[in-house]
């Protein structure tokens, strides 16, 4: 099948788009390389696939608000949409421009083209924080959504979109919403990444918040699975949450990491940013249901090969 991956040199991308190459697919990735963290690294999550696929891999350099998209949907069986801007605390302020023109109109452009293209399966790849701060837990797909970021706006409203073209234009649109991805290539700025780091190179680390606020973390390769079996088999027209299906305090991963690393973590206590979600915990059960979704990597586990990662990556 040939099949497109926005965001391609991501850390989720960059995944999926092996994934998808070692089963025989031809891929197309498409990446902004957006200035978030620095383009080494994203070249770096691409150079297994240029590598190892040379004959099935292309890749195009270009933001899809600019790009011709016709040409590149053509023929495509399923398009996944990882491309956006990243970041909650970083989308208050005169930034905001910056998530509404690659999380929103990017996509909004990318679906136009999808269905001149003859309507290819398209997975968009929203978030948990387009839920906010829900009076219970585990979070439900129906739940009431109110985004406490910016960032959490801008997703929601691209998946709004991507669920009226499925409606006006029966384009087959699945929405993921991914709980805390962690994994070998996690971004920088991300939590695990920044603490492994700061176990790798003994540097003090700072912990927004109390530490008591908890996370549904879901490993790499859970994520690359659900998302390729919503292009395969997921109902037009649905959101499913994709979590690791373990709600853990901040404090009880820092000391999962001291024992993983056997080493010290100096902590320094910051107050608790604007935008973050003092809770999440996913209710998988529409993945199971649809997707044979289950998640199959244990925190302990997928942060042992997180650290092995960090420890080669310097």
């Amino acid at each position: 099948m040939r099949v497109v991956v926005t965001g391609a040199a991501g850390f989720i991308g960059s995944h999926l788009t092996e994934s998808l190459l070692a089963d025989g697919h031809q891929v197309l990735g498409v990446d902004a390389f957006v200035d978030y963290y620095p383009r080494a690294v994203k070249e770096a999550n691409l150079r297994r696939a240029r590598e190892v696929f040379p004959a099935h891999f292309t890749f195009l350099e270009g933001r899809l608000q600019e790009l011709d998209l016709a040409p590149l949907l053509e023929g495509a069986g399923q398009v996944f949409h990882l491309a956006a801007q990243a970041g909650v605390r970083a989308s208050w302020g005169r930034e905001f421009a910056l998530y509404t023109d690659h999380n929103v109109l990017a996509t909004q452009r990318l679906l136009e083209a999808a269905v001149a293209a003859g309507v290819p399966r398209v997975v968009y790849a929203s978030s948990s924080s387009v839920y906010g701060d829900a009076a219970s837990l585990p979070l439900q797909e129906d739940a009431r959504c109110r985004p406490l970021s910016p960032y959490g706006v801008t997703k929601l409203a691209a998946e709004n979109l991507s669920l009226l073209y499925e409606r006006n234009h029966g384009l087959p649109v699945v929405c993921l919403r991914y709980f805390t991805v962690y994994g070998p290539r996690q971004r920088p700025d991300m939590a695990f990444h920044r603490f492994l780091k700061a176990a790798r190179d003994g540097s003090g680390l700072e912990v927004f918040g109390d530490g008591r606020q908890t996370r549904d973390f879901t490993y790499i390769d859970d994520i690359v699975a659900a998302t390729r079996a919503a292009a395969d088999q997921g109902r037009p027209g649905c959101v499913y949450n994709v979590g690791g299906g373990e709600r853990i305090a901040l404090n009880d991963v820092i000391d999962l990491i001291r024992e993983l690393t056997g080493r010290p973590l100096e902590i320094r206590r910051q107050g608790a940013q604007k935008g973050d979600m003092r809770d999440t915990f996913a209710d998988t059960s529409a993945a199971r249901r649809d997707l044979a979704f289950r998640s199959t990597v244990s925190l302990r586990q997928g942060l042992a090969q997180e650290w092995d990662w960090i420890k080669e990556h310097r």
